[in-house]
């Protein structure tokens, strides 16, 4: 029999000969691009002006937390790569912006990473959150924390993504016993954790006492009499503003896979053919969104609080499911603007996007040498660094990962080159988005 031998296996041995001319590199690329069906971007929801603009402002007043002390752009911050440039979010009580924010007293840090936002308004996308708790079920309609009492008339998975953090007590609820920044009872943190249905009343109730958020839902939703309005129409307004702001489709690799051959350079060219073959990135980086959307236990090193019954650990997915295949899992983040959304992995373990993809190669070792003096001081003491921790997250880790043939520090350096050839100019010029006031006349900025 003839046997066959695949692209992948000879753009693996092209890429140890290092003999490939331009054209050729631009010939295999082509060949990959078309076999994996990128660039081939669904279309977009289409918003209205209004319902966009109800939406930023939703998105940037703190009206919608239980102290009025932090709204979304605080841990999703335009200016800060759509996320918070911190390893471990801080949620209510905390003061400040970014790598400046300082946490409350009494308050500890939010177990994960904010994740970016770009492109989240995509269709494609079935999953949210980094342990996959919000997703499209065929059948159902949508899996979610609140199961039958999420609230129906959401447009998209992303506006089911936005009813959570504002019920969630350490990102936006608050605690029993809390004031508000104006003095007043918390009255959202009052109402248990059973009952999320009854949060996202009563934040229709402070919305609609204030007559500029009338006019704007009244605006987005002509249609609809403000007593039939609920939280889900603050949400899919949210969602609206994410997808019209933060969605992005020309680095120099889009304009690259449109057919302009010089927007990246060799390395960057190099980087995407390990990427999608020896180095097997696209494995779980996968299509358009680069990501597969599955959970993977990649051995990342434990830091933080931990989160709900297995603190201080944070076996992700299994908290969800309770399967031990699903221990230490976390969803595959995409990979669209990368190099501006660090710290990296599910808890920002990583401040390096280099340490970050080295870790992917070889996680057993970097799990095991893992330095934690790189992280901000009260989290250091945070990591768990009992070798017994290590092995059994190990026992189970993801089969992709790891090479039997380990890569140069040029191949490294190449992947690298293609990685931040994925930023887009726009996404680093998003100051337009900040508003210069809000509804409520809550302070913008700590």
């Amino acid at each position: 029999m003839k046997k066959t031998i695949s692209l992948f296996s000879l753009i693996g041995a092209a890429i140890l000969l290092l003999a490939f001319t331009g054209k050729e590199l631009d010939n295999i690329l082509r060949d990959i691009i078309q076999q994996n069906g990128l660039n081939q971007h669904a279309p977009l929801p289409e918003y209205s002006a209004a319902k966009v603009e109800l939406g930023r402002m939703l998105f940037f007043d703190k009206i919608l937390s239980g102290n009025k002390d932090i709204s979304c752009a605080t841990c999703h911050h335009p200016a800060l790569g759509s996320a918070d440039a911190l390893p471990l979010a801080i949620g209510v009580g905390g003061q400040g912006l970014g790598t400046a924010r300082q946490m409350g007293k009494g308050r500890e840090r939010i177990p994960r990473n904010s994740p970016d936002i770009f492109n989240r308004g995509a269709k494609e996308w079935h999953t949210m959150f980094w342990d996959n708790r919000v997703s499209v079920d065929i059948m159902s309609g949508y899996e979610s924390p609140a199961d039958e009492k999420l609230i129906d008339g959401l447009e998209n998975i992303l506006a089911v993504q936005a009813m959570f953090p504002v019920t969630s007590r350490d990102e936006m609820r608050g605690e029993i016993g809390d004031r508000t920044v104006r003095g007043e009872i918390n009255e959202l943190a009052l109402i248990s954790n059973a009952m999320p249905q009854v949060v996202w009343h009563r934040l229709m109730l402070r919305l609609k006492q204030i007559p500029e958020y009338v006019e704007l839902f009244e605006a987005a939703y002509p249609e609809l009499a403000v007593q039939d309005l609920g939280f889900q129409h603050a949400a899919n307004a949210i969602a609206a503003f994410e997808t019209a702001a933060f969605t992005f489709h020309d680095s120099p690799w889009d304009l690259y896979m449109d057919g302009m051959t010089n927007a990246i350079d060799a390395s960057a060219k190099r980087g995407a053919l390990l990427f999608y073959g020896k180095a097997n990135c696209s494995s779980c980086h996968s299509g358009n969104l680069m990501s597969d959307q599955k959970a993977h236990n990649i051995g990342v090193p434990q830091l933080g609080p931990g989160k709900g019954t297995a603190e201080p650990l944070d076996v992700g997915r299994y908290l969800e499911t309770g399967d031990q295949g699903d221990a230490f899992a976390f969803r595959t983040p995409s990979l669209k603007n990368t190099a501006i959304t660090g710290p990296w992995m599910h808890n920002g373990a990583y401040n390096s996007l280099e340490e970050a993809v080295r870790h992917h190669l070889d996680p057993r070792q970097y799990l095991r040498q893992y330095d934690a003096s790189t992280l901000p001081i009260e989290l250091r003491e945070t990591f768990q660094d009992d070798a017994a921790v290590a092995e059994r997250m190990l026992g189970q880790i993801d089969p992709a990962l790891g090479l039997e043939s380990p890569l140069s520090d040029r191949e490294v350096g190449d992947i690298l080159s293609f990685l931040y050839a994925l930023t887009d100019k726009s996404a680093l010029e998003l100051g337009h988005l900040v508003p210069t006031a809000v509804p409520s006349g809550l302070p913008i900025k700590d």
